[in-house]
């Protein structure tokens, strides 16, 4: 049974469970649940307790077996590797960049459960991917990066983490570590490679694993019995210490990232697509279990033979009772969001890919999957009010619906062309544009769309019409404008790609866009008499936004690679922390408080602060 989940704050924690309310300050999450950054581990501590840690600096933490979660961070970096010695002492690695330029790679360490974590200096700058700790004092972290001029990178400490002592000198990039004890720890990374220890890392010997797939995650259950599994369904084992690593058949050629063995005979694998493999005779035999997803898991942690769970991208985590049947703790879609459009402060409804329609009419507490009735992503909304939307999309697509999304009818739209935004100014009164310059206008609901004139044959991606007259249009072309509903559209300005635009009304409007690749270029353009001059406001700013809303002559929200908020007309962009390093697509506000953002992955970000 799938569970509704909804956010509140509790000692300065984001807390996820069911049937409770919010009171969230910046942006939070409202979809997927708990959260939506990739998670890439996952330590389980009993049936109860577990940590998973993943991008951004996502820490989640749950201590009632996953019926609610608590974010917590205290890092923007990724975070690759976790590992705790019993329900409150733990650490989690990594970094968040993998080829140059290196920011130093991140260890942070809790003793009191995940409520804190304190900040540890690890002496590099390369990412750190795994960490092993035997008990509160002993670990090694492991890591690096298989790029040109890569590096190995292997850390121990004996005293918690207070300081770290690098070990490792290959060029081999180490993707996973187990420690069974103080002194016997293996560590696998690219290229096949395999090391182990014997004296706690004062030497690492290699050993031959029989394979030039990457390795990307191991298990020990003793000094002499380990499993690694990596690349293209590679899975390896070995009974003696490593003398000898045995291949053994997945039955896959997915990825295999992460493996856990609660015994000699029992263990999960997991990796690309959802794959769940599972082995009760050492690993002779594997075989798949369902896991009610499609999405790449990868960590796995096993606290006994029944309890464990996997996490995975989006936010993913699905969890088992009885190491047999996994069922799903997150909810919420995964697929990517393009567009939303809010009527209220409880009214919104959002579309993407594979013909994704979610809607909300109580602030996003929770979102409702719409049955749109196509497969084609869908790229733009514009809802006249609670009731009446349309949304566009590839191969021409225009969608209607009069009941507040409970059936969604085709128009005839008369083109196959890709259409990218739509603005709509009564439940009449509608602008569609997209591909080859591609301007389509209806007075009647979408019975009729009637093409317009553009002008251009390049491809328009925003459209914001503030009457029935006066719109502009933006794109590969520049800005378009209009004053007479669309009968002729004039140029305004040759700055281009712009990807999304908003007028307050008809003086005042910002268009944003820009190139992220050479030769690069990023605009915040602003008018305040209709498009006559434009101003880019970006100031040196390399933000990259694709969609923007204003609320009034001051008050304005951008997406795209970050957050940027203006309360000044455009005089100050200021980033805001947007929790989530997942493309943003999609904004629209319906006051200086109330803001709703989507973008890659299913992401849903709600504001109702400002975003402060």
């Amino acid at each position: 049974m799938s569970v509704l989940f909804r956010v509140f704050v509790s000692f300065g924690m984001v807390v996820f469970g069911p049937s409770a309310s919010f009171a969230q300050s910046g942006w939070f999450w409202q979809n997927p649940l708990p959260q939506g950054n990739h998670l890439r581990a996952v330590a389980v501590s009993d049936s109860q307790i577990a940590t998973a840690v993943g991008d951004y600096g996502t820490i989640l933490r749950t201590s009632d077996g996953g019926a609610t979660w608590t974010l917590v961070g205290g890092t923007s970096e990724d975070l690759r590797g976790v590992s705790f010695v019993d329900a409150n002492t733990g650490t989690a690695v990594g970094g968040s960049r993998t080829q140059p330029p290196f920011t130093p790679a991140v260890i942070l360490r809790t003793t009191d459960g995940g409520a804190t974590w304190t900040s540890q200096q690890s002496g590099t700058s390369f990412p750190l991917n795994a960490v092993s700790f035997v008990d509160a004092n002993t670990g090694t972290a492991v890591g690096g990066t298989a790029e040109i001029g890569g590096r190995q990178v292997i850390l121990r400490t004996v005293d918690g983490g207070a300081t770290w002592t690098p070990q490792g000198f290959g060029v081999a990039a180490l993707y996973g570590v187990y420690f069974v004890d103080a002194n016997t720890g293996t560590a696998v990374g690219a290229y096949g490679t395999i090391l182990n220890t014997t004296n706690g890392g004062a030497t690492w010997t290699t050993q031959v694993s029989g394979t030039s797939n990457s390795l990307l995650g191991i298990s020990c259950v003793d000094a002499t019995t380990c499993t690694a599994v990596g690349s293209s369904g590679t899975i390896v084992g070995t009974t003696d210490g490593g003398a000898t690593w045995t291949p053994q058949y997945s039955g896959t050629s997915s990825a295999l990232r992460s493996v856990s063995f609660v015994d000699a005979n029992t263990g999960i694998a997991v990796g690309d697509f959802g794959t769940i493999l599972l082995t009760t005779d050492g690993g002779t035999t594997w075989q798949f279990l369902f896991s009610g997803t499609n999405n790449s898991l990868a960590g796995v942690s096993f606290a006994n033979a029944n309890t464990g769970m996997a996490v995975g991208d989006s936010g993913t985590i699905v969890s088992t009772t009885d190491g047999a049947t996994w069922t799903p703790q997150s909810t919420g879609t995964t697929n990517d969001l393009f567009g939303v459009s809010c009527v209220d402060a409880n009214t919104c409804t959002a579309v993407g890919d594979s013909g994704t329609i979610v809607g909300t009419t109580d602030g996003g507490a929770t979102w409702t999957v719409q049955v749109s009735g196509t497969n084609y992503p869908l790229r733009g909304v514009s809802c006249a009010d609670a009731n009446t939307c349309t949304a566009v999309g590839a191969s021409g697509t225009i969608l209607g619906t009069t009941d507040g999304g409970a059936t969604w009818t085709a128009q005839v739209s008369g083109t196959f062309n890709a259409l990218y935004g739509v603005s709509c100014t009564d439940v009449s009164t509608c602008t569609a544009v997209g591909n080859f310059g591609t301007i389509l206008h209806t007075m009647d609901g979408g019975a009729i769309w009637t093409p317009q004139i553009s002008g251009t044959s390049f491809a328009l991606f925003g459209v914001s019409f503030v009457d029935a007259n006066t719109g502009t249009a933006v794109g590969d072309a520049g800005i378009l404008h209009t004053t007479n509903g669309g009968a002729t559209w004039t140029n305004q300005s040759g700055a281009a790609p712009l990807y999304g635009v908003s007028f307050v009304n008809a003086d005042i409007g910002t268009a944003v866009g820009g190139r992220p690749i050479r030769p690069q270029v990023w605009y915040i353009l602003h008018t305040t008499n209709g498009g006559a001059t434009w101003v880019n406001q970006l100031f040196g700013r390399t933000n990259f936004l694709v969609a923007v809303s204003l609320v009034d002559a001051n008050t304005g929200t951008g997406v795209g690679d970050s957050i940027l908020h203006t309360t000044d007309a455009g005089a100050q962009w200021r980033p805001q922390f947007s929790g989530t390093s997942n493309f943003l697509r999609g904004v629209s506000c319906v006051d200086v408080s109330r803001c709703t953002a989507v973008g890659n992955f299913g992401t849903i970000l709600r504001t109702n602060t400002g975003g402060e």
